[in-house]
């Protein structure tokens, strides 16, 4: 016999308690930036494919991830944006420029488009800080985590939502995603995912949302009726009180989703909202479907679904549960293709492919799980000078000694600081570390590493370490600009690890700030 709904929120806040204390954060494949491409109704209205086509460049701060976006020529450039590291209240400032329009508490994507921002390396968690779209389209948000966003105690970001979406949004597609709290309402949080004012195609797919009071909503009030055409599939809601989601009108197709631990109600059609709800899989939660805490009636079509160890309370004033034998009470016409996992293998497919650092796994349809096979593109190998543009200051290794641990007949390691392009380094083989020291302690946060012409997009993986004690500074792939925590030193290393073939180094430049 099954046991009956008994977690409630703070069972699951221990952990995530811990995990945040020791700041761990799970080993990440390299991710290429929308692999496979959008799925449900972020293929609709011209499709979403985010910054493909445009600069790919490097960020490991907030403030980097805005100093992007604000370089580009024009608010719609194409753009990609690799993010490695923690983004946290710390490292975000405010950014000006013509083609942006950031803030210092959230991570803003307001009045932009042509957009990704995709995790890379080892990973990318924004804590405490959310990611906010505003009067934006043709975003594509994968591979990340979002985490304990709050609208209330210390410190405040995004109205306590972890991704939010606002004033005439279109064409959103996020992917891959671990979206989680610590608690409800009366914790500071708010909602994981949320969309309102007018915000309409969008795709939520291969997630998790967890250990919050609030999984998102569509339609902040029941007026709030212009959003909707919302996809979500293959995700893993668990340990929520309510809103997986809520609907106030519009249109959803919600398919081939694992929801466990929902405490209070689930999926919560209201305000003449539509719903078409496929092969999902419920267990252990209460009230998974219906319309709740109102008298204005929603709607939903069923198919498909598992019902396991579901309770359902009696209908009467403001609730009216679709259970405990849901019946489809409209019909909703789908205008994509789209496979349906059965229910019965849903939990296996989304717990191997739903969340953050699962190397983009994706279920085939047929109940089977597949990899989108590209990595980590790297910078655009167009690019003469890929990454971030050139940063400012004085190129420390200019004049500074080098050395390295390998090299390749005719090259000379002092070619990566003699300020000429035509020159190069080259280790013996695939793999190699070059250095630049100096004689005294210099304080480097900055590097870039330049290809020479002819060669750009061979270096893959990468680490940039202390020569003085051996710590990693940064790891990634791909040649550019790369950031670090300011550190004094005498010696800087960049190590190959990878490559496509023989890496070229024209440049080994370093940068003070």
């Amino acid at each position: 016999m099954r046991r009956p709904v008994a977690i409630r929120l703070s069972a699951a806040v221990g952990t995530l308690a811990l995990a945040a204390a020791t700041g761990a954060v799970l080993a990440a494949p390299e991710a290429s930036a929308a692999a496979g491409g959008a799925t449900g109704y972020a293929t609709q209205n011209g499709g979403t494919t985010g910054g493909a086509g445009g600069q790919t460049v490097r960020a490991t701060t907030g403030t980097a991830i805005h100093a992007a976006l604000c370089n580009r020529a024009s608010s719609s450039t194409p753009i990609v944006i690799q993010v490695e590291g923690t983004i946290n209240h710390g490292n975000t400032t405010k950014v000006s420029g013509t083609s942006c329009n950031t803030a210092a508490d959230k991570i803003e994507l307001k009045q932009v488009s042509n957009v990704t921002i995709v995790g890379v390396g080892s990973g990318a968690v924004f804590d405490q800080l959310g990611i906010h779209i505003r009067e934006s389209s043709n975003i594509v948000i994968q591979n990340v985590t979002v985490r304990n966003v709050k609208k209330s105690g210390s410190p405040t970001s995004n109205g306590g939502d972890a991704i939010g979406m606002e004033s005439d949004v279109r064409n959103v597609w996020v992917d891959h995603t671990t979206l989680e709290a610590s608690g409800g309402e009366s914790e500071g949080f708010d909602g994981l995912f949320d969309m309102k004012d007018n915000t309409q195609y969008v795709t939520l797919s291969y997630s998790v949302l967890r250990n919050s009071g609030r999984g998102g909503l569509i339609g902040s009030s029941e007026s709030d009726r212009s959003n909707g055409y919302v996809t979500f599939h293959h995700n893993l809601y668990e340990n929520l009180d309510s809103r997986a989601p809520l609907l106030r009108g519009g249109i959803a197709h919600i398919y081939n989703n694992h929801y466990v631990h929902l405490n209070e109600s689930g999926i919560n059609s209201r305000a003449g909202a539509k719903a078409r709800v496929d092969s999902n899989y419920f267990e252990d939660s209460k009230d998974v479907l219906g319309t709740f805490y109102t008298d204005a009636a929603g709607y939903w079509q069923v198919s498909g679904n598992i019902f396991d160890n579901v309770t359902w309370s009696s209908p009467g004033g403001d609730n009216n549960p679709a259970g405990p034998n849901p019946q489809s009470n409209t019909s909703v016409s789908i205008p994509y293709a789209y496979s349906l996992d059965d229910a019965s293998c849903v939990p296996g497919i989304v717990s191997r492919t739903a969340g953050a650092n699962k190397g983009l796994a994706v279920s085939d349809g047929s109940c089977s799980v597949q990899s989108p096979g590209p990595t980590d593109p790297g910078p655009d190998p167009t690019d003469p000078t890929p990454g971030p543009s050139q940063p400012s200051g004085t190129n420390l290794s200019l004049g500074a000694g080098a050395d390295g641990s390998s090299k390749a007949s005719g090259t000379s390691y002092g070619n990566v600081r003699d300020g000429d392009l035509g020159t190069y380094w080259s280790p013996a083989g695939t793999t190699g570390s070059v250095s630049v020291k100096w004689g005294a302690a210099t304080t480097v946060s900055k590097v870039n590493i330049r290809e020479a012409a002819g060669s750009s997009g061979t270096i893959g993986s990468w680490k940039v370490v202390n020569g003085d004690t051996g710590a990693t500074l940064a790891s990634g792939s791909g040649a550019g600009v790369i950031g670090f925590p300011a550190t004094s030193l005498k010696k800087v290393t960049f190590s190959i690890t990878s490559a496509s073939g023989t890496p070229k180094v024209a440049e080994f430049e370093t940068y003070a700030g």
